[in-house]
């Protein structure tokens, strides 16, 4: 684990961390929380009124909205991974543990849009600690106002 991040062992210890987060930048948040085999979004095939999964466990997966610009949104999953959605770019696979870091880069300012001319293109740069980044390919439709501001 990298220093200064926390650990985040359940998808709740996850929500009560970006409600704390919201609280410090002054967003407002709205929690959805989906509880059951049934209900999680990667679960199709669990069956009708089936709610634990084969060990026994209860998935929770929660889906989180901020208010404000950019628009970001989290779905935390039961797996210990998240997508997160920031201004229609959708960023997979970030590791729950390093939700909080890849939010307050975007909170902050830290977040930008690098362009390049050939191939054109775009991408959406978040710095995480350790020195790290995490790259995503913007399509030239999703390339919002808040996006275009952040161009290097």
């Amino acid at each position: 684990m990298i220093s200064g991040m926390e650990h985040l062992p359940t998808t709740e210890a996850a929500v009560t961390a970006l409600r704390a987060l919201a609280d410090g930048y002054g967003r407002e948040i709205e929690v959805t929380h989906d509880i059951g085999a049934d209900q999680t979004s990667r679960r199709t095939a669990a069956g009708v009124g089936v709610t634990t999964d084969p060990d026994g466990s209860l998935p929770h997966e929660a889906y989180v909205e901020f208010g404000g610009l950019p628009r970001v949104s989290v779905r935390l999953y039961p797996e210990d991974d998240a997508l997160i959605d920031v201004e229609g770019v959708e960023c997979p696979d970030i590791p729950r543990d390093e939700v909080p870091a890849f939010l307050r880069s975007v909170f902050d300012g830290l977040a930008h849009v690098r362009s390049r001319r050939f191939p054109p293109g775009h991408f959406l740069i978040v710095p995480l600690p350790g020195d790290r980044t995490h790259k995503e390919f913007i399509p030239m439709i999703v390339l919002t106002s808040w996006l275009s501001a952040r161009v290097r």
